[in-house]
């Protein structure tokens, strides 16, 4: 029986799962991350859910549930600070130890559990031998965005790191510093450091990865005798990698894995040049077999707030060494997607107005964005038959989706509502210097234009242009 098409974002339309953390245990994957609520004003509002697949069909994704809840640490009782980026590891003893963090609070804490997506109770928080909370001491650094490796000679590693100073008020604690990424050793209670935390990835000046800085976003992952160290620069809509021997210290850079607007492709460098709209990210690294792949999220909704999880396969080069990934409608997927068949226009992977993109997480993105497409949807937070569009197509908005094994002439259907009325534009180049053109005319609920589109045969792109007046929402098309 064939498997169904991966796609990105890779969970069901009505799920926000950011900061997604991909593990391997026993014969599946486990996604674990922080979790937004559609439409909310803060980052990571709802509580830890997971989502697994068969390591052998990552089209395949099971919801797990709830596995942590805010208020289970006794210091928020009341669940009003935030879950944000988790990671998960399987300790020693067999068990599996999520570590998290509570928005800005300056507190990591640990929860624990017999199966890898069971309900995880609360152990307790990171803290030094004269029990101490980390994060507590004058001059800490500040805990923040935990990636946890269980090593394989049974030593524990714990790494954390942000850029910017966090505030006072939501510490409530003042002599916190920030000077990069940091490691600890922790004993086997997975709780207690064993060696001070210490800085290994400087945020600027000797020991930094000048272009490239440390940002936030810790994860880490071991291939062989290396220790790959994902984490987000000061770019903020990048990936990047370093590379050591050793777990504590000697990392090199090595690298951008993904960029959400593939910036630094292609001689891409400048942020109006990208190829999706930009924002944060964070994710880490899965091997299965011989193929590794980088986790990582988009934004939706025209600001950071409800964030997708999304997935690139990467290629290595002879020395090892990642290539850079580009962004995709099917990075799970093993290859093209079928140039046949109904498609929603969400797996967009390329969205930009004829003015180019722009920062969700810049000020007052609503408002500077307010003549740009973006994703959204109709409904609530988590109502199972929301269905999520490219909202607001004006004049020169474009639509890119990678990539579709294709096999000559076609007929394009494109689903559409709205108030606009022009054409939209078919080509596999982002040019449209060849281009097929369907005439459209929307005025108020959903209808379907067709016409005729011929891209040549092989693994294609496939943008699609409105060009006109007013605006239309972009539900979804389809080729036969």
């Amino acid at each position: 029986m064939e498997k169904q098409q991966a796609f990105n974002p890779y969970l069901p339309s009505w799920e926000y799962i950011p900061d997604g953390e991909p593990h391997v245990f026993g014969n599946r994957v486990y996604v674990y991350g922080s979790h937004d609520r559609f439409g909310a004003p803060i980052f990571c509002v709802n509580d830890y859910v997971c989502w697994s697949a068969p390591v052998d069909d990552l089209s395949d994704w099971r919801y797990e549930g709830v596995i942590f809840r805010k208020n289970q640490d006794p210091r928020n009782k009341l669940g009003l600070r935030l879950l944000f980026a988790p990671d998960v590891c399987q300790g020693p003893d067999g068990r599996y130890y999520l570590y998290y963090a509570f928005d800005f609070m300056g507190i990591m804490g640990v929860a624990v559990c017999d199966t890898p997506a069971g309900q995880y109770r609360f152990l307790g928080h990171v803290r030094y031998p004269d029990g101490t909370v980390w994060g507590r001491r004058k001059g800490d650094q500040f805990p923040f965005d935990p990636g946890v490796l269980a090593d394989d000679d049974g030593r524990v590693w714990l790494y954390s790191g942000f850029y910017i100073p966090a505030p006072a008020a939501a510490t409530g604690f003042k002599k916190l510093k920030n000077d990069g990424g940091t490691v600890v050793e922790l004993e086997q209670d997975m709780l207690t450091i064993k060696s001070d935390p210490k800085v290994i990835f400087p945020k600027e000046g000797p020991g930094s990865f000048p272009g490239h800085e440390f940002f936030e976003a810790s994860s880490i992952r071991k291939d062989g005798d290396k220790y790959l160290f994902v984490y987000s620069s000061r770019h903020n809509h990048e990936l990047c990698y370093a590379v050591s021997d050793r777990p504590d210290g000697g990392f090199t850079f090595g690298g951008t894995l993904v960029s959400q607007g593939d910036l630094f492709l292609d001689g891409r460098t400048e942020e109006k040049d990208g190829l999706n709209y930009l924002g944060n990210t964070h994710g880490g690294l899965l091997n299965i077999g011989k193929q590794w792949y980088i986790f990582y999220h988009r934004q939706t909704n025209r600001h950071s707030y409800s964030r997708q999880a999304c997935a690139e396969r990467l290629e290595r080069n002879p020395d090892g060494s990642f290539r850079q990934a580009e962004v995709t409608s099917c990075g799970l997927n093993g290859g093209p997607l079928r140039g046949e068949g109904r498609y929603e226009a969400r797996i967009a992977c390329n969205l930009w107005s004829k003015d180019g993109v722009g920062r969700y997480d810049g000020p007052s993105p609503r408002k500077a964005l307010a003549g740009h497409p973006y994703f959204t949807q109709t409904g609530r937070d988590r109502e199972h038959g929301g269905d999520q569009y490219i909202a607001n197509m004006r004049d020169g908005a474009v639509a890119g989706f990678k990539y579709f094994e294709l096999d000559g002439e076609k007929t394009v259907s494109v689903e559409l509502r709205g108030n606009g009325s022009g054409s939209i534009e078919v080509s596999t180049t982002p040019d449209f210097a060849e281009a097929a053109s369907i005439p459209v005319d929307v005025r108020g609920g959903r209808k379907t234009f067709s016409g005729r589109f011929d891209g040549g045969a092989g693994v294609k792109a496939l943008y699609i242009k409105f060009v006109g007046t007013g605006a239309v929402d972009f539900i979804a098309f389809e080729l036969k």
